[in-house]
This record gives C-alpha cells, structure tokens and sequence, in this order.
C-alpha cells in the first residue's frame, strides 16, 4: 500500500504532521529539510529554582549565623538534628517543584543548518505520539513509501 501526498500521522489543534509537512503553531517546516532531531527536556520551572536559591541562602545565612556567634556550641543534639533536617529544605522544595511543574519535553533539528526547537510539550503522551509521528514521515520520505521491498521481491529457492 504505497501513501499519498496527504498521509496525515498526527493531527490535533495546532499541531499537523504529514508525510511532506510538520506544522507547529505558525511554523511549518518541510520533513525532507528537518535533520539530526533529537529530544531533551527544558529547563527547570524559574519559581521552584528562585525558590531554591532563596532557601538556601537564608538557610546558609542562619548557619553562619549560628557559627559567627557561637551559637553551634550551645546547641543540643536536638537542635543539630533539626538544623540538618532544614538544611533538607531547599532539595525538597527542588524536588516537589520538578513534581508540581516538570521540565518540557523537547524536539530540537536542524533546519537549513540552524539548530531549531521544533516542538515542546510538558504532556509526555502527547510528545511521544507527536515525535513518533514526525519520524513515521521522516522514514517514508527517506524509503519512499510503506512498500517493504523484500516482500516484492522473489524469494530464494535451491536449484534441485
């Protein structure tokens, strides 16, 4: 069954993959001209690092703090295992940041020789199908359609 021009592999609002064709938003780019795609992940959300940043500078500021004024002497051994458990703080506000609002997924290319974000989605199911798709697209321009070449060809059989 060999496609058409028109061979639709992904179609939702405002995203369009065909066999010629990968359409995001108001770009639009030809499947021959895309190369080296591959995917990644975008940066962390900017609250959660500010978050991360803040708390660990006013814990560090507390600590030396503590330490300039003699306060770490004086503590308990209550106290030292509260002050590691807020030290704990900022990698749990990192981590329920990356849990709350992950990083997006990625598509990146080549485009006539500049490196391009071709598509980015923070739902996982939706940039699997999407990039899935463009690579459908890409082989089919790449093999010249879905006709599997051995099946067409004769088998080998012994002579006897």
């Amino acid at each position: 069954m060999a496609a058409g021009k028109n061979t639709l592999f992904y179609a939702r609002p405002g995203i369009i993959v065909t066999v010629d064709r990968f359409t995001v938003g108001r770009n639009s780019w030809q499947v021959t001209e895309l190369t080296h795609l591959h995917t990644g992940r975008g940066p962390h959300d900017r609250v959660a690092v500010r978050a991360v940043a803040v708390t660990g500078a006013m814990i560090g500021g507390v600590g030396l703090l503590l330490g300039f004024s003699g306060g770490l002497q004086r503590l308990t051994a209550g106290a030292y295992l509260i002050l590691g458990v807020v030290f704990l703080l900022p990698v749990l506000v990192a981590v329920l940041g990356d849990r709350w609002r992950p990083p997006a997924y990625e598509l990146w290319g080549r485009w006539r020789g500049e490196r391009v974000l071709l598509f980015s989605s923070d739902d996982e199911r939706q940039f699997g199908q999407v990039t899935r798709a463009l690579r459908r697209a890409r082989e089919m321009n790449r093999y010249g359609g879905w006709e599997d070449p051995l099946a067409s060809a004769d088998p080998w059989r012994p002579n006897r």
